[in-house]
Formats: C-alpha cells, structure tokens, sequence
C-alpha cells in the first residue's frame, strides 16, 4: 500500500498546509461564465463568496478560485478581466474564512500579484510558471505554489497529443519546473506538483497517469490531482454532462487518496469530504 508521506508541510504564506496525515480536499470556485462544468453559475462576487463559504462548511480544507477557464479550446483572458473576476471574491473568501487557505488559478503573474495582494496564499499554475514573472512574485510573496504539467496550451492541448512515456515525460517536466523555481528564489518547501489530468492528455495518458500517480511521489512535493467531472470520466461511464459525473469522480478520487495523493481538487466538496474519509480509514488507519 502506497502511504503518504508523513510529516511533510507544505508553506504557504501565513498557511502551513498539514500533508502526509489524511487526504485533503480544495474546493473549485469558478468564477468564470464559460468553465466546462459550473460556468455562469457564480460569477458574480457575492455568489462565489457564499458558495466557497458553503464548500468550507462542507469540509474543504482549501479553496481554489480561477478567473480563466483552461477547458480544451478556451481562449486566453485579458489580465485586467480576469484580476475584476478573482479579486474581489478571493478578499471576500479571506475576510469570511481567515483560517482557510485560498488559492488563485492562474496563468498570469499579475493576476498572481494581485491575487496574493488580496489574501490568495497560494497560486495554482497549470503551466508550471511559464510566464517570466510567476516565479519572481511566488518567491518574493512566499505564496504556496501548484506547478502542473500541460502539453501546449488549452486551446491546442487536446489535438492529438502524444507521448512515449507519458508517466516519465511528466516526471521529468514536474521535476524540471519545481528546479526552475527554486533557482529562481521559490522556496522548495512552498511547491506541490499536479501531474494534469485532461491537460494536453488522452483517455489512455489519464489512466496510464492515474494508474502509476504514486510515482509522483519521489518528487519530495504534496501530490495534488484534480480529477473532478472531466471529460475522460464522461468517456468511460457515458456521461455527456459534467454534472452527471459523480459517481466516476467519487471512484477517481478514492484511488488517488488510496495510492496516496494529498489533495484532490473537487467540485462536489460534501460528497468527496466522504469518500476520502472512509479511504484513509481503511488505507491509513485515520478516523
């Protein structure tokens, strides 16, 4: 049985993020009109500050808000649009929930910036600090920070991609990028690793990554996987709409947190909340 790794503490700002004891669960705020499961449905502040509300009190140990969506074929987000979507929910979920670390999903180390200057502690980056500022403003802040891998961008991702190893080509890059960032001042101890299910992948490369994510493990980084409604969970149960995918996430998720994965990023909060509870006490004695 793959375990956690115990003790490990991941930094984020004023948070330290307790990993290697349970399975923790960061809950989706979108505030976007076009994300592929809940767009349009919070996009307005207040409505997205009372359901990340509602997502803590359902047990979410973090919450992560994005202003852009990354589903195949979006197009990117003018900063100044995507800064007026994030920032006044991520001061609204900082000033209702001081003890709940808050993450901005971004792109964009201005957006980064400001995100961080409202309250964000962490910045959730699926392309790994492409942009030349994001690892100047995560290092300088002390931010947490989620690097992921992506082949090419949302728009082009999903054209057939391919790879020889899928599992060792996004070991490497994860290891790569966590070694660009502490080189460029980002502290080690403040990083985590997504391996990026759905992003730039096939249905094969997300079980192949799935099936062997505890290999991830050796990267010395909380393991954070977000499985949550995606596309190749509606390929395998036949499900078209996003929101007809819980039974298929709640069975995704339960694997990641049995082989070991420390967050798992999730839409149905209360619902996953469950699940990882009964995982980790069959597989790692927590109850």
């Amino acid at each position: 049985m793959t375990r956690m790794t115990e003790g490990l503490d991941w930094r984020c700002g004023a948070h330290v993020v307790r990993c290697g004891q349970r399975t923790l669960v960061m809950g989706i705020v979108n505030v976007t009109p076009d994300s592929f499961s809940d767009g349009g449905m919070f996009d307005d502040a207040a409505a997205a500050v009372a359901h990340g509300e509602e997502l803590a009190r359902s047990g979410a140990d973090l919450l992560d808000v994005g202003g852009e969506s990354t589903r195949p074929g979006s197009d990117p987000v003018p900063v100044a649009d995507e800064i007026a979507r994030v920032v006044p929910t991520i001061a609204g979920l900082v000033a209702a929930l001081p003890s709940t670390p808050i993450s901005v999903d971004t792109r964009k180390g201005e957006v980064a910036a400001a995100a961080i200057a409202a309250g964000a502690t962490i910045v959730n980056d699926v392309s790994a600090g492409a942009d030349p500022a994001m690892f100047p403003i995560v290092a300088e802040s002390g931010a947490g920070m989620i690097v992921m891998h992506m082949k090419g961008d949302p728009k082009t991702m999903q054209v057939d991609p391919a790879y020889d190893d899928v599992v060792g080509e996004v070991h490497g890059y994860l290891r790569e990028r966590m070694e660009a960032a502490v080189f460029a001042g980002v502290s080690a101890a403040s990083l985590a690793v997504d391996p990026g299910i759905g992003f730039g992948k096939n249905l094969d490369h997300n079980l192949e990554l799935l099936r062997e994510v505890s290999r991830l493990r050796d990267l010395g980084a909380p393991l954070v996987v977000g499985v949550s409604r995606k596309g190749f969970l509606g390929t395998l149960t036949g499900t078209a709409d996003p929101e007809d995918r819980l039974e298929a996430t709640a069975a995704a998720v339960a694997w990641c947190s049995a082989q070991g994965v420390d967050v798992v990023r999730v839409h149905d909060v209360a619902e996953m909340v469950r699940v990882v509870a009964v995982v980790d006490a069959i597989a790692r004695a927590v109850g």
